[in-house]
């Protein structure tokens, strides 16, 4: 524990010194939110300019800075401890280096408006088998280097054995919470309190019952750097997280679970962004099926509450509150399971 706590300090302290030069950099390579074209798979303008449009300017790219300073406080770690860079240190990494990188490619072309045509302009379907490939990459290093096998604990039905099925549910997996993070990335500090909290638990699981250090030494590291950042983007924001920071944290919280045999708690603990996630989908399934009829006044569901009128601190307030609730719950099953 005290190795942990130490890293989770020194993370905290380098990314919040580093955070303000980081925004100065940012602002001088014009990382900055630009304004977006409000309109629906219809193509019909949403209220999603109206609700943010003060927010342009915002320098955008944390994500960068956090990922970077994890690989370099892990890395340092095994190397002035002299410790074996295991397969578990290999899943991790790659995981957040491969969708971290995915991300930032979303995050270079809102800056410098790359067109649809070309490579530079893939598509959502580009980028969807993009995320697949990176999942499969990571499905290989978890069970060929990380030693994870292929039975899963599951409330009731006790420990199953998912045979070939492992590649599908690993893939599906970091699928859904890598694009659900990046979609609960709407709010001045919703996302990174989000995280910070569904983190806990699994920091808990990772240290006190499964005494799995190299887990917890990255969770650590993440939950350190969450603070710092969340100093800086609470509301007012002073930068975003950003694509690249979104996709690589969704991404790991899923490896953890994985590592760490809690892939149902998982869904508990992170119960809020799974509401944000499954509300996009309900809102592009209505309009689909329904000629167009939204279920929300916009998705996902926190931008539906801003249309109502709540103020942007309260939603986010109220939204880790709910967080909280999850992952005490999550907290609980993952105990009675284990």
């Amino acid at each position: 524990m005290i190795i942990q706590l130490v890293a989770l300090l020194i993370s905290f302290f380098v990314t919040l010194g580093l955070s303000v030069p980081f925004i100065h950099l940012l602002y001088q390579l014009k990382f900055r939110t630009t304004i977006t074209r409000s309109e629906d798979m219809f193509g019909k303008k949403t209220i999603f300019n109206q609700l943010h449009g003060h927010k342009v300017g915002t320098p955008t790219g944390a994500g960068i800075l956090l990922i970077v300073i994890l690989f370099f406080i892990t890395t340092a770690y095994h190397l002035l401890l002299k410790i074996h860079f295991n397969g578990t240190y290999w899943s991790l990494i790659a995981t957040a280096l491969l969708f971290g990188g995915l991300g930032f490619y979303d995050d270079i072309k809102k800056f410098f408006r790359f067109d649809k045509k070309g490579f530079f302009g893939l598509r959502v379907r580009h980028k969807f088998v993009l995320q697949i490939l990176a999942s499969v990459v990571v499905f290989w290093f978890l069970f060929t280097q990380a030693g994870v096998g292929e039975y899963f604990s599951f409330p009731l039905l006790g420990t199953v054995s998912l045979s070939r099925w492992g590649l599908l549910l690993v893939v599906l997996l970091l699928m859904f919470f890598n694009n659900a993070f990046n979609i609960t990335d709407g709010l001045d500090g919703l996302s990174g309190g989000l995280m910070l909290i569904a983190l806990l638990p699994f920091w808990y699981l990772a240290v006190v019952v499964n005494g799995n250090t190299e887990v917890a030494l990255f969770i650590s590291v993440i939950l350190g750097s969450l603070l710092a950042f969340l100093y800086f983007n609470v509301n007012p924001a002073r930068f975003f997280m950003g694509d690249a920071g979104a996709l690589a944290l969704g991404a790991l919280l899923a490896v953890f679970a994985v590592l760490l045999n809690q892939i149902i708690p998982l869904f508990i603990i992170g119960g809020v962004m799974v509401v944000e996630a499954l509300s996009s989908l309900l809102q592009w399934g209505s309009m689909l099926l329904r000629d167009g009829k939204r279920i929300f006044k916009i998705a996902p569901i926190h931008h539906h509450f801003e249309a109502l009128g709540w103020e942007e601190t309260k939603i986010t307030t109220r939204f880790w509150l709910v967080g909280v609730l999850c992952a005490f719950v999550g907290l609980l099953l993952a105990l009675l399971m284990c």
